[in-house]
């Protein structure tokens, strides 16, 4: 057994082992070690700590997805909604669809007992307006929230930490392989913005026979890549997990146009290896790790992108 997560995943990842030391399916133990993630509001990228959009609304994003089965779901730009991993789960047991946005998503949350949650911290609105003070005009200001919003996106910049996302990935006692993401996604992003967390092949991927894998930061170029899917499915090629994340690390740097930026990926294989790739992000990036064999989850450091094109670092497990 494995569990994976970034490097906010630690308000849950010791729940998420405690329920598979306890023998439950891998999505029964994401579920719950997320919805603690989403409930801290020390973690600055999801669920109550994370930013608005440039109006000031939180906008949640959140998907699961079982590798055996390869059954997922989703949900994205969600108002008033914590638990919004609870709710893509609640989409994929209960739905004959795979997503559910906006206020659609809402409605169903409320048609299962969700509360509404006031899902905007002070201290964040008043960063949010802070930084927007900043890049308009008095004009704007006086217009605002009536005046354009495109030339204001430029106040995506990184107060903090604004592109994360938590990512669980696991391995359980049956052999299951399941992904999990949450997310408020980029802090003033244009309304209504989904980025890769949601995305089954972007943002996340499980096949339980070969691996999964899950990405964090700059969604809008792992999208482009279908970066998930293609470690997956390089491994379901008898590629092996360093081969495929050297795949997916390549084709992220071909990109030269768009927006260009950071990315993490986490991956796992089939037999319970792992690694985490820092493809051009500055700052030293760190992850979580927990297997029966360490007892508790133990925080690593991600290995950069040219060491592992390089080679000069062998698989961990």
């Amino acid at each position: 057994m494995i569990v994976l997560g970034n490097s906010e995943s630690w308000p849950g990842i010791g729940t998420t082992a405690s329920h598979l030391q306890n023998g439950a399916h891998g999505l029964d133990a994401l579920v719950p070690g997320l919805s603690l993630v989403e409930a801290e509001t020390k973690v600055r990228s999801v669920g109550y700590g994370g930013w608005p959009n440039l109006l000031g609304n939180m906008e949640f994003d959140a998907s699961v997805m079982d590798g055996t089965t390869r059954d997922y779901g989703a949900v994205a730009g969600v108002p008033m909604t914590l638990e919004v991993t609870r709710l893509a789960k609640a989409v994929l047991d209960n739905l004959p669809h795979t997503m559910l946005v906006g206020e659609g998503a809402r409605r169903y949350a409320d048609e299962l007992g969700f509360a509404k949650d006031p899902a905007l911290l002070e201290h964040s609105k008043q960063v949010w307006w802070r930084k927007l003070e900043e890049v308009m005009s008095d004009e704007q200001k006086a217009a605002f929230p009536n005046t354009d919003l495109a030339p204001l996106t430029k106040a995506i910049t990184d107060p903090e930490k604004v592109r994360d996302t938590t990512v669980f990935l696991c391995k359980d006692s049956q052999k299951n392989i399941c992904t999990a993401t949450s997310t408020s996604g980029w802090a003033w992003k244009y309304p209504g913005r989904v980025g890769d967390s949601p995305i089954p092949g972007a943002g996340f991927y499980a096949d339980s026979r070969y691996g999964a894998a899950a990405c964090t930061h700059t969604g809008e170029m792992t999208m482009r890549c279908g970066t998930a899917r293609t470690v997956v499915l390089a491994m379901k090629l008898g590629i092996s997990l360093d081969d495929a994340l050297r795949l997916a690390v390549s084709e992220l740097q071909e990109l030269e146009s768009g927006y260009i930026g950071g990315v993490v990926i986490h991956a796992i294989d089939a037999a319970g290896k792992h690694r985490v790739v820092n493809v051009g992000c500055d700052e030293e990036i760190v992850y979580w790790v927990w297997t029966p064999e360490l007892g508790q989850p133990e925080k690593r450091k991600a290995i950069r992108a040219e060491d592992l094109m390089a080679g000069q670092m062998e698989v961990q497990s």
